[in-house]
């Protein structure tokens, strides 16, 4: 387009250009790593990110332990949202993190869960009479809640008990699938994965009181990689914001 031949006055062109420009800024794009268990509230924030503020969110989604190492070999994710608060940390003293990025965007629900209707009381006795065959966790060495699902057995003098009847998720989502496809009777799963808007949607759950087990506060970051991403702050600043703070509580997270 020749900008002088079609009459444009210098002012219309640096309008032109501003709307340019805003459009560019508007476009950019930023690569989360996102704890499994906030897939859901995720995808429900990202829709609302995205027409509030033009940035685009691209997720993967997975255990927080292995998110650690794929960080630390390099891969290109520029804020991570963790399932604990000891991972950032970590992130953070070995450098990984940009200052003052870190906060806590959630605290998290362990639930035991079972897809069957009324196969799980309100009180989780199902869990202490034993009478399954298979009990669901996620890997306790890569996901906060199968951490937080060991300490529960623990606590209830299950640990030894229950040992040969548990299968192991690489993370909170493949524990969930092995209790919904009906190969696990029951499976501590966070309370996110079954849970909208004050009650639980499918199959019958126990929610397991907080003091069971170390608190999970999930805590998010912005990653060295997205020191320089304008999408990167506006993710941040928009997770503490009203909008996401209501999508965040609706799916049983406290704040």
């Amino acid at each position: 387009m020749n900008l002088r031949a079609s009459g444009f006055a210098p002012t219309c062109l640096a309008a032109l250009l501003a709307v340019f420009a805003l459009g560019s800024a508007q476009a950019d794009e930023v690569q989360v790593a996102v704890a499994a268990n906030f897939t859901a509230p995720i995808q429900a924030i990202a829709a609302d990110f995205e027409k509030d503020t033009g940035h685009k969110l691209v997720a993967a989604y997975g255990a927080t332990g292995q998110f650690y190492t794929q960080i630390k070999n390099g891969a290109p994710f520029e804020v991570f949202l963790s399932a604990d608060d000891s991972t950032p940390q970590k992130l953070e003293s070995e450098g990984d993190i940009v200052k003052g990025s870190r906060f806590t965007y959630a605290i998290g629900t362990l639930a035991l869960w079972s897809a069957k209707d009324g196969y799980v009381d309100a009180k989780g006795q199902v869990l202490k009479d034993n009478q399954y065959q298979h009990l669901s966790i996620a890997n306790p060495k890569a996901a906060p809640y199968g951490l937080a699902a060991t300490q529960v057995l623990a606590k209830l003098g299950l640990t030894d008990k229950v040992k040969d009847k548990i299968v192991e998720g690489q993370n909170i989502t493949q524990a969930y699938q092995f209790v919904s496809t009906g190969n696990a009777e029951l499976g501590f799963v966070a309370l996110s994965q079954i849970y909208k808007d004050g009650k639980v949607t499918s199959g019958s759950a126990w929610i397991v009181p907080a003091q069971m087990h170390d608190p999970i506060k999930q805590d998010a970051v912005i990653l060295n990689k997205g020191k320089d991403n304008p999408a990167a702050k506006a993710l941040v600043d928009y997770l503490k914001g009203p909008k996401a703070a209501a999508v965040i509580k609706s799916y049983g997270y406290q704040l």
